[in-house]
């Protein structure tokens, strides 16, 4: 069995990877800062599934503070499962600085103790943003990325970059993988099936930027959960999508929630944001061959899982800022 170090623990898949390794008899050190980017109620949530069981030990560490990871190292990991990060596209826009400082820097930082004290593997969690609006769908990993359409996709583009540099140099096996919209319980209050949920059960308006057009490849948390622990076995470098390759239209994902929740969407549309791309779809191939994975979950199936979850935490939930 082994010891990883788990970055962003508290996060909505971080939580969902480190219950997995646990299950399968891991010991997982895990760090979060506990930032406030959205509500930290759904991060102590998460953290309360994993405190208390045995072989997890949880720090409030920054990974932009290199000497306190250094301690994390000197007590011995053997693989680096880099979670945390500013996610987000629009937000991006907002604050580009903090975003580059965890996901750039903080990648640096934990590669730069990965090599000096000679750790195994380095997973890294990118993002379906690096493609873009250039490259025809479904997306490929081989597939140029030079063209980041938020500061989002240029930080997450910027630490596969220093993934590829501390391989090429230092001969590190890392495995950088592309995830494709993830969903599923106490998920991401900015992402669009949580805000949909909240906004349909509390009768809220919806707002839909664009026409509603626009598909996702959403792909559940613990499909995602299990093709990153997948992803510790040895492979070189590699880089991997991770995703459901069955894209759902917006309207139609928001049609499957009003079924889930037996209630009405009030429709509030507003112009598409010029961060956003129009279609999300992952070619899935590589992760088949390399990690044996394919995704189990149906969209509905995701969809009933989240309506359940936010059912049973509403009295906190619908008070989320979304």
């Amino acid at each position: 069995m082994g010891r990883f170090l788990v970055t962003g623990a508290a996060g909505f898949i971080a939580s969902r990877v480190c219950e997995r390794l646990l299950v399968e008899g891991h010991e997982v050190v895990g760090i979060d800062n506990l930032n406030d980017a959205y509500d930290v109620r759904l991060k102590q949530w998460r953290l309360e599934q994993l405190q208390g069981r045995p072989n997890f030990v949880f720090h409030p560490f920054d990974i932009c503070n290199r000497e306190q990871l250094r301690e994390l190292f000197e007590s011995g990991i053997e693989a680096v499962i880099n979670l945390a990060a500013r996610a987000g596209v629009r937000m991006s826009t907002k604050d580009p600085w903090v975003y580059f400082e965890t996901n750039v820097t903080g990648t640096l930082n934990l590669l730069e103790l990965t090599r000096e004290f000679e750790v195994k593997k380095f997973v890294l969690a990118s993002s379906s943003s690096v493609y873009g609006a250039s490259t025809s769908p479904p997306f490929r990993e081989e597939t140029a990325t030079g063209k980041p359409l938020s500061p989002y996709a240029a930080s997450k583009q910027g630490a596969e970059a220093l993934c590829y540099t501390y391989h090429y140099l230092y001969g590190i096996d890392i495995t950088v993988l592309r995830y494709f919209t993830v969903y599923g319980p106490a998920g991401r209050p900015d992402m669009s099936p949580f805000r949909f949920v909240q906004w349909v059960a509390e009768e809220r308006e919806v707002t839909i930027f664009g026409d509603g057009s626009q598909s996702r490849d959403f792909t559940y948390v613990d499909d995602i959960a299990r093709g990153t622990v997948k992803a510790l076995r040895p492979l070189g470098y590699e880089i991997i999508n991770l995703g459901s390759d069955q894209p759902v239209v917006l309207m139609d994902a928001l049609k499957m929630i009003e079924e889930s929740t037996g209630k009405k969407a009030k429709m509030d549309f507003r112009p598409r944001d010029p961060a956003d791309v129009m279609v999300t779809w992952a070619d899935i191939s590589a992760a088949q061959r390399l990690l044996d994975w394919k995704p189990e979950h149906e969209f509905q199936q995701g969809v009933e899982a989240l309506v359940a979850w936010y059912n049973d935490n509403r009295s906190w939930a619908k008070e989320i800022a979304t």
